[in-house]
C-alpha cells in the first residue's frame, strides 16, 4: 500500500473527501516527524511506538575492498509494533 492507497482508505472509512483525507494524513505524518526530530517518543495505542535511538560508532568492513572502516555514531528511528498488530 502506498500513500495514495492509504489516502483512499482513510477517505472511505472516515467518510471524508480525498483532499481532506490527504490533509489529515499529511498532518499526522508531519506531527510524528516533528516529535521524532525533538527526540520524543510517539506511542499509538493498538498500533505501536516510534522512538529515536542512538546507534554507537562501530567498525565495519567495506565489502568491495575488505578494508576496515569506522562507521560514525548516529540516531535512527525505531518502530515497535503493538501486540497483535497485523493479525
Amino acid at each position: 500500500m502506498n500513500k495514495t492507497d492509504l489516502v483512499n482508505e482513510i477517505a472511505a472509512k472516515a467518510q471524508l473527501n480525498k483532499v481532506a483525507a490527504k490533509a489529515a494524513l499529511d498532518a499526522v505524518l508531519e506531527s510524528i516527524g516533528q516529535a521524532l526530530a525533538n527526540d520524543d517518543k510517539v506511542q499509538l495505542v493498538g498500533f505501536g511506538t516510534f522512538a529515536v535511538v542512538e546507534k554507537p560508532a562501530r567498525t565495519g568492513i567495506n565489502p568491495q575492498t575488505k578494508e576496515k572502516i569506522q562507521i560514525a555514531a548516529r540516531k535512527v528511528v525505531k518502530f515497535k509494533p503493538a501486540d497483535g498488530l497485523g493479525k
